[in-house]
Order: structure tokens, then sequence, then C-alpha cells
């Protein structure tokens, strides 16, 4: 029996439908499990995602060709049919079941599977051949409660504030931040944040999610107007001049499933790192396989190589396959260490 989907040098290509998953170069028809950049690029000719990560695409890509499905909805396309259901990964995103002639191949994107009160939970879909990413795909990625990832952030900012210190933690503008911010306690203090943060927070509120009172950073901005603040920044704006407006006695923090790794966090300078991610963890990704009851398995992007050999020890036909999928992602001397 043929392949339900394949692994081509543009993407997961389902050869019944036409139709290819979260493609890295430009093809007719893309189906996209959600908005992150390194899955939803632009160039396709036509997109269909859920009707839940179209906003934050159109912001991203502009003028696109866009159809939308709700979570369980069940599409025809040519002899494959299709629908896409919670991955818990961020706002929207999905796993797409692809079913032919009564095979079931799920394509995961990126999930996690704890219920973090922002996106829809992971909902697990049995399947003959699951695709999954394995970003922390070792033991030593598990990721701390939320419950108490909550009482350690407030308990930092807390202090910072006892100490008159601004708290600038680290977080990506889609999901992440987003979830923080849910987490704290405005009572401790404002919460300002990043402008790419903003324009997401923007997009998100304006479809209907609560999120609390927070307050756009800009070149204007004044901290000594906002004492006490929690600032929420992207990664990349942490180690340059956005994040030295704050002063010399900010405490900077990243929040991020490689501060698991400690010589990451000391390299990048950071007062605290919180075990947070938005993607599965070590626990999270055997689960999520075993829910599938998949005898098959795909590994995409992460310790492929090591969660493969993990998978076939544990009685499974996996695989690794090639992609251009990042997920978290560290610079490259982070990575090339946390693999050493």
């Amino acid at each position: 029996m043929a392949d339900v989907l394949t692994f081509t040098d543009r993407g997961i290509y389902c050869p019944a439908g036409d139709f290819f998953i979260d493609p890295w170069r430009p093809v007719d028809r893309a189906l996209i499990t959600h908005g992150h950049a390194d899955h939803a690029r632009d160039g396709m000719g036509r997109y269909l995602a859920t009707d839940i990560a179209a906003p934050v695409m159109r912001h991203r890509l502009g003028d696109i060709t866009l159809e939308t499905v709700r979570y369980g909805e069940v599409r025809r396309i040519g002899d494959a049919s299709v629908s896409f259901h919670p991955a818990g990964h961020v706002p929207g995103s999905a796993q797409i079941r692809v079913e032919v002639a009564g095979q079931v191949w799920v394509a995961s994107g990126d999930y996690k599977t704890i219920d973090d009160g922002l996106s829809d939970p992971f909902e697990p879909v049995r399947c003959h051949a699951f695709i999954t990413e394995s970003t922390f795909g070792l033991p030593v990625f598990n990721w701390t409660p939320q419950d108490i990832l909550c009482d350690q952030i407030d308990g930092w900012w807390r202090g910072n504030v006892a100490a008159g210190r601004v708290s600038v933690l680290g977080a990506y503008a889609l999901g992440k931040a987003q979830r923080l911010m849910r987490l704290l306690d405005p009572s401790i203090g404002p919460i300002l944040t990043h402008g790419a943060v903003e324009n997401t927070n923007a997009v998100l509120r304006a479809q209907g999610i609560a999120l609390p009172d927070t307050i756009r950073v800009t070149p204007e901005t004044d901290r000594k107007a906002y004492p006490g603040a929690m600032v929420l920044a992207t990664p990349s704006a942490m180690g340059g001049t956005w994040a030295r407006r704050w002063g010399t006695d900010r405490s900077t923090a990243f929040a991020s499933g490689w501060m698991a790794l400690r010589g990451v966090r000391r390299r990048r300078a950071a007062d605290r790192g919180f075990i947070v991610s938005d993607h599965a963890d070590w626990r999270g990704l055997n689960a999520a396989i075993r829910a599938t009851t998949a005898e098959k398995v795909f590994v995409t992007h992460g310790y492929t190589s090591q969660f493969t050999r993990w998978l076939r020890s544990e009685g499974y036909d996996a695989h690794v396959v090639s992609t251009e999928y990042e997920g978290e992602s560290m610079d490259q001397r982070d990575a090339e260490d946390a693999a050493s």
C-alpha cells in the first residue's frame, strides 16, 4: 500500500490530495499547522489553516489566499479526507489528520501535551503513522509544572520590585509571551511589551482571546515612569540596545525549554532561567506517541537520531525525516553544545 504522505524537497506531500503540509518552498496548495514562521511561509498559491490560526497568518503574511476550517471539520481534497485537531502549541495550532483508502496518517507540526490555558489542549488522534517533532527529545527535558512556574516567575518579579529593579523576560512573541502574561500577577506592577509581542497581542485580542492589560514599549517610553515593571521582550532583543534601555540594574531572565541546560543559561548571561516550552518535553513526546497507537513514527526536527533510536528500542518502526523546521531554536553554538 502506498504511503499516505511522502517527504520531498519542498515539504510533506500528499499525492492523493495533491497538497503539501507546512511546505518550506512555494507550492500551489499548502495546509498549515500553525502561524510560526518556520511552518507558515510566504509564497504559497493557496493556504488552508484553522480559523483560530488565520488572523496571525494574515498579520504575518499579508494578503494571501487563505481558507479556514474548524477543529474536527472534515474536508475532502482529491482522494484524501483531511481534518485539523488541536496541537496545544499556540492558539490555532493543529495536527493534520489525512486519511486515504482507510490508512490514517497524522502530521503533528509542533505540539505540547500540557494544557496551558491559552491554546486548545492537545488532542490525541489515533493513526497508523505519526509524524512527530523531537525538539526536546532527550530525558533531560522535563518542564516545570505550570503552578510552580507561576510562583517562580512572580517571586522573581516581586524580589526585583523590592530591590528597585526592572524585570526583563525573554519569550517568543507568538504563544509563549501570551501564556506567560496570563500567569503573571498584575497586582505586582505594570506589564510592558516589545512591539512584536504587542502586535501579536492585538491580533489575538481582536479574535476574543483574553489577555491582561499591557503597555507597548516605544522609543519614547521612560523607564522611570514604570517602576517595578515586568517587560516581555523577544529573545533577539534581550542582548541589544533595546534591553539596555532598562538600565544596568535590570534583572533578566529567559523562559525556554533550553533553560534545562545550565550551560545555555550561563552563556545567555541571564539572572534566571525558567524551564518552560510550547513544545512537548520528554514525557509529553512519549505520551503523545503512545496515545496515537501508531506503529510507524517519523521524527522531524530536534534530537532526531537520538529520539528515533529510543523509539526503535520501544518497538516502533521509527525513521528520521529531514525538514527545515526549527522548533524552539537557540543560536548555533547553544544548539551544538546542547547536543554534545
